[in-house]
Order: C-alpha cells, then sequence, then structure tokens
C-alpha cells in the first residue's frame, strides 16, 4: 500500500515560483499543485483535498488576505502559510492575528518553510 502524501497548494502568480515551489515541497515529501490565482484554486477539486495552503500576500485578482477571509467565510479551515516579496508589518499582523500559521519573506529558507509546515501539520504530516 502507498503512502498518501499531505496535498500542498501553492498560489502565487509569479511563474518561477509556481514550478520552484511545488519541486521543493515534492521533495520534502509533499504532494503539491500549483495554481495562478485565488480564484483557480477556488474553482479546484483540490480545495476539498488540500491539508495546507502558501499563498502569496499580492496578486491580482483577489489577494492572499482576501482568500484567507473567503475561506474563512466559506467554513474552510485550511492552515494557510503566506509569502510575500514585499514587507509589510501591518499585513503580517492581520493575518497570522486572523490564523495564518506564518507570514515568510522572499526570499525565505528551506528549513523556515519546513518549520511553518511542520506547524501547519503537526509532525506527524511533514
Amino acid at each position: 500500500m502507498s503512502e498518501v502524501r499531505a496535498l500542498v497548494c501553492v498560489i502565487d502568480d509569479d511563474e518561477s515560483v509556481r514550478e520552484s515551489l511545488p519541486d521543493l515541497l515534492t521533495v520534502l515529501g509533499f504532494e503539491a499543485r500549483a495554481f495562478s490565482s485565488a480564484e483557480e484554486f477556488l474553482a479546484s477539486e483540490a480545495l476539498s483535498r488540500a491539508r495546507c495552503v502558501i499563498v502569496d500576500v499580492a496578486m491580482p485578482g483577489m489577494s492572499g488576505p482576501e482568500l484567507q477571509l473567503e475561506l474563512t467565510r466559506a467554513g474552510h479551515s485550511l492552515p494557510l502559510i503566506f509569502i510575500t516579496a514585499r514587507i509589510d508589518e501591518e499585513v503580517r499582523r492581520n493575518v497570522m492575528k486572523r490564523g495564518a500559521v506564518a507570514c515568510l519573506y522572499k526570499p525565505f529558507s528551506e528549513s523556515a518553510l519546513l518549520d511553518a509546515l511542520q506547524l501547519a501539520l503537526g509532525s506527524a504530516g511533514v
């Protein structure tokens, strides 16, 4: 019987992030899916299977914080890890106050990502 790997979804409008981060997640032992927008993720079947979402703060259309509010409104309690290239302590405080697991500033280290994933999924999930 094959081991079931936790699905981690990456939502980022930056193509290089959508290509590299899922590769890293796969190496770390996760199943990974990438989406170019929050709207694309919300319309996918991955929404019901995801165990964690890594989402960019600033994207065209629905932003990461807006996705967080939409997921809460719809009753989804997915752990969210925010990533951003812009240091904005107010945004960081707000997403963390609303339950985000972490807010990582790009470029972040593999160990910082792994720490956030362990928080999101618990040690057994990693």
